[in-house]
């Protein structure tokens, strides 16, 4: 299940509500992907794509990938029991429209080349999975 956590810059007073305080980014919990027949979990190929999808500097500490693109400040991939692992944040402060879009779409471009799976296949298999549980 997708969950997403508003991060502050500084800490909460006791009489200050959500909405009050100042939100600098949002963090999405880390998301596993199935991989598609025929597509490795080799992580090699991960940071090919990362590399075709986000054409700016990706670290590489061990089998953890890590860049930052558009309006997301921090995006870190690895793979773990032969599943995708992405964990995101993104930078709240972006308020433009085109780098926001073009962000998404570079994102869900890097999921397809690196799953195999559409959004909408994506989509289905998670929906299928929350019900099993």
């Amino acid at each position: 299940m997708l969950r997403i956590i508003p991060v502050c810059s500084r800490q909460r007073s006791s009489e200050q509500t959500l909405s009050e305080m100042k939100i600098s980014y949002w963090r999405i919990v880390m998301q596993q992907y199935k991989l598609k027949r025929g597509f490795k979990p080799e992580p090699d190929r991960i940071y090919q794509v990362m590399q075709e999808c986000f054409p700016v500097e990706i670290s590489r500490n061990g089998d953890r990938f890590e860049t930052s693109y558009g309006a997301m400040s921090k995006i870190t991939v690895w793979v773990e029991n032969k599943k995708l692992c992405v964990d995101t944040v993104s930078d709240v402060t972006v308020k433009d429209d085109e780098t926001i879009l073009q962000t998404n779409k570079a994102y869900r471009d890097f999921l397809l080349m690196a799953t195999g799976y559409t959004a909408k296949e994506r989509l289905k298999m998670a929906k299928k999975e929350v019900g099993e549980a």
